[in-house]
């Protein structure tokens, strides 16, 4: 058994789909027409094959309050591994994507955490 497919909520597709290619770097994977909205994934370039991240619509009207809760009480939605939280950082910094908490040691691990513009907190972790 693995992990095949994890979802993120997103208030806007085509915003979302900007924002996790063009400015985090996954390239996208399917888009499939479903009605209003797609079915929409992206993947990490390093494994193209490995898990997808479904940009989900958060039409459900059970999503939005989870959410808001979730970014009111400082809660990332989902975890990114990468090699360097300083050197992403930084890079993400001068693309203009806001973080709600710098890089920060935790013992095993650096974590830093972004606003990823379509009402998601993510982290960003590094193994030490």
């Amino acid at each position: 058994m693995r992990i095949h497919l994890s979802s993120v909520f997103v208030d806007d597709q085509d915003k979302a789909l900007r924002f996790y290619t063009d400015v985090l770097g996954f390239v996208k994977k399917e888009e499939v027409p479903i009605g209003e909205h797609r079915w929409l994934t992206v993947v990490s370039p390093e494994d193209p094959d490995g898990t997808e991240l479904v940009l989900e619509p958060d039409a459900h009207p059970a999503v939005k309050p989870y959410k808001d809760a979730l970014v009111e009480d400082g809660i990332p939605a989902t975890s990114f591994a990468v090699e360097d939280v300083r050197a992403e950082f930084a890079r993400l910094s001068g693309l203009g994507v806001r973080f709600t908490q710098e890089p920060v040691d935790m013992g095993p691990v650096v974590t830093a955490v972004l606003d990823d513009t379509c009402g998601n907190l993510i982290q960003i972790a590094q193994r030490v």
